[in-house]
């Protein structure tokens, strides 16, 4: 994939904000990712989440997408502090670009597990509150209920609620720090 600019990007958004500088980003990678998309930015330590935020719809330039996210993965992701000077040389960073949300339409339960396949992001939304987890979440859990399981949990609901909850349905494309 052509998007690894985009791994640079998300770095010096961090580092950017960490040292508390202005980024300066090039016109070309500004006009090379103009059209707005959604994206996550992931971080990782030795492979355990340090945070992850993105947007599942598309409201601004990738570009600012991106640093946005970097941004906020690395210092207001609320289930974790801040990012400090000596984990920068240590966190691997994934840039995922989502596609549009695509409502699933199902009749039961058996329709729905039918419909969803292991390359899905997927975001459900029940009664005000809503979760996603973008497709990389499947490689981490067995099987589609216990998927819909911890989508309800990740939401605030009970563990069963994803019955007769409303699910959207994106793909990605991603690219990760080696």
């Amino acid at each position: 994939m052509e998007n690894k600019e985009l791994l640079k990007l998300a770095r010096m958004a961090i580092e950017s904000h960490l040292h508390d500088k202005e980024i300066k980003i090039d016109n070309e990678i500004k006009k090379k990712f103009s059209k707005k998309q959604a994206s996550f930015v992931t971080l990782t330590i030795n492979n355990e989440l340090r945070g992850c935020i993105g947007s599942l719809e598309a409201r601004q330039e990738l570009w600012k997408d991106v640093v946005e996210n970097a941004v906020h993965a690395g210092f207001h992701d609320f289930r974790f502090t801040p990012l400090s000077e000596n984990e920068l040389g240590k966190i691997k960073i994934e840039v995922s670009i989502l596609t549009t949300p695509i409502k699933l339409d199902y009749k039961n339960e058996k329709n729905l597990l039918d419909k969803i396949d292991r390359k899905m992001g997927l975001i459900l939304r029940k009664q005000g509150y809503s979760s996603t987890f973008l497709p990389q979440v499947w490689e981490q859990i067995n099987g589609k209920t216990e998927f819909l399981e911890q989508l309800s949990l990740k939401a605030g609901l009970r563990r069963d609620n994803w019955k007769n909850a409303e699910f959207w349905s994106y793909r990605v494309e991603k690219v990760k720090e080696d």
